[in-house]
């Protein structure tokens, strides 16, 4: 039944678009053929699908490290946003002609950034005892003010006509392209091999062991030896770190520049995907191949159905809420008494 919440949450939430696009005076035959056919119709929509999931796999595989071990990192998209401006930092300010070299530097820097945003909940919660929820959600938004500040006067591009980026990279800090006539490029390779690197250390070794003991039960944790600490700062650095290559991978990728709007609620999305992916790296491909498919749909939505900008959201929220009372439905039982 674990296994299936996902899917029931998805067909409800079908089920409720047909409700809301009904009151939109929308069909919902229309609707549903732009958010679930549109994205699949021909190979360059695909591509596009699949450099849309590109950076969820990577921040809902961090994540899944880090709720296992029962931290609960919910400042993923600060710990983007630092990791994009790290790597365009290098962009901008190192002499740099390899490519090799430049991406290598990039990619670098970007999980430090990451790694660096991380740190503060995570050092906060095993010497001062801080909750990190709160912490880590709260640096969110310095990280978005810092940007901001950063694209409005240090960075911004003097061609630029006054718009809130930084200049467009050069074709030295560009990520390679894949697949000719798409804009998909090498960090789709790069996630499908952390996805497989994830697997291994979550399932297939002792350390994965560890986390899963410290998330399940810390009396235990600590009665084995584990260190509650070690298993802290592992959670919250490596879901940092995959969501600082996810920032380098968006401003070196599509962006091809850092602008006050880089993040695109990324790492607040990946949440819900590691949570329909059952915190499982092949489930996170899946549930970030369907996420994907509400973030096109709902842009193509727009467009066309001239639909509110927001009812991606809306669908990543009703997502998420029949996940979450499908799972405690299905764990405990309603007795009137």
């Amino acid at each position: 039944m674990r296994y299936f919440t996902p899917v029931l949450a998805i067909f409800l939430t079908l089920l409720s678009g047909v409700f809301i696009f009904t009151l939109l005076g929308k069909s919902p035959l229309d609707v549903f053929q732009i958010f679930l056919v549109n994205p699949f119709k021909n190979t360059y929509a695909l591509a596009e699908l699949f450099l849309k999931a590109t950076p969820l796999m990577l921040i809902a595989l961090g994540l899944t490290v880090s709720f296992q071990a029962n931290v609960w990192n919910i400042g993923a998209e600060g710990q983007y946003i630092m990791g994009a401006v790290f790597a365009t930092f290098v962009a901008l300010y190192l002499p740099i002609s390899s490519h090799f070299l430049m991406i290598t530097l990039m990619v670098i820097a970007g999980v430090l950034g990451g790694m660096f945003w991380a740190a503060i909940p995570a050092f906060l919660k095993t010497k001062m005892h801080t909750n990190e929820i709160l912490v880590s959600l709260m640096l969110v938004y310095v990280a978005q003010f810092f940007a901001s500040w950063l694209v409005y006067i240090p960075w911004q591009d003097p061609e630029g006509h006054g718009f809130p980026q930084t200049k467009i990279f050069d074709q030295v800090a560009l990520l390679p392209i894949i697949f000719p006539d798409t804009r998909l490029n090498l960090a789709f390779v790069f996630a499908l091999f952390f996805l497989v690197l994830g697997y291994i250390l979550l399932f297939r070794s002792h350390l994965g062991f560890q986390l899963k003991v410290l998330g399940r039960a810390q009396l235990a944790a600590r009665y084995a030896g584990f260190s509650t600490h070690a298993m802290i700062w592992l959670g919250l650095l490596i879901s940092g770190a995959m969501a600082g290559l996810a920032g380098m991978a968006e401003v070196a990728g599509p962006a091809e520049q850092l602008t006050e709007h880089i993040s695109n609620r990324y790492g607040f999305a990946a949440i819900i995907v590691a949570f329909v992916g059952r915190l499982h790296p092949f489930g996170i491909f899946l549930a970030s191949l369907l996420m994907s498919v509400i973030y096109i749909g709902g842009e193509q939505a727009q467009q066309y159905l001239n639909l509110p900008s927001s009812i991606g959201m809306i669908f990543q929220g009703l997502l998420l809420l029949f996940l979450l009372s499908s799972d405690i439905l299905i764990t405990y039982r309603v007795r009137f008494s």
